[in-house]
């Protein structure tokens, strides 16, 4: 079994989650690695979480952080190998350590400056994950992804359902999506249906 397209789960918190995205064969989970954040998973959890998982890579997620203090918290997570940021040059420090990086930007936020966006990310090879408020996307905004994906490499994380999840990845020309980890209601039980709904859709049987 695969998946049609790439796909990241992000905020993992929980050996559920992860365990779920491990057999669906997710591309990457990630996990929030800045002390303070709502789903801020220590080296402790990190360990035992993914310990117990395997066949996809872990990517440390930062919103804030330098990319000198995000290299040192990640030398107590040696099993990374991908981070996010929302800063390019702090990206581009982290790719030059040896990690494989991912640029989250809100869409509101690049509108007008696609063009040099996209070219900067493709120059330093930087995967685009979108983000947006928008539920659905608008048509502009789907104007702004469809340039973005001509220049460089997106995985959107908004306006996804199972419903439109393969017409967006088409129409758009996506390399990918990202969807969200939840919180377990008690350890070992969890509600994955919306989740569970789109992976569905994407699954492929060989």
């Amino acid at each position: 079994m695969a998946l049609k397209t790439f796909v990241k789960i992000s905020g993992i918190t929980n050996l559920s989650d992860a365990r779920y995205c491990a057999g669906m064969y997710v591309n990457l989970i990630g996990f929030s690695l800045e002390e303070g954040t709502d789903k801020f998973v220590n080296p402790a959890q990190f360990k035992e979480i993914t310990g117990w998982v395997s066949g996809l890579d872990f990517v440390g997620e930062f919103d804030t952080l330098s990319a000198i203090d995000a290299l040192e918290i990640l030398k107590d997570y040696p099993s990374i190998t991908w981070v996010e940021h929302t800063r390019i040059d702090d990206l581009v420090t982290l790719k030059n350590a040896g990690y494989q990086v991912i640029y989250k930007k809100d869409l509101a936020e690049i509108k007008h400056m696609e063009k040099y966006v996209a070219t900067k990310l493709q120059e330093e090879g930087i995967l685009f994950h979108i983000t947006s408020n928008d539920d659905p996307l608008t048509l502009g905004d789907k104007e702004v992804i469809s340039l973005l994906t001509k220049d460089c490499e997106v995985i959107l994380g908004a306006g996804l359902s199972a419903e439109n999840v393969i017409g967006l990845i088409d129409e758009l020309n996506l390399k990918g999506i990202v969807l969200e980890g939840g919180e377990e209601i008690k350890p070992g039980l969890k509600d994955f249906d919306e989740l569970a709904d789109i992976l569905e859709v994407l699954e492929v049987e060989e």
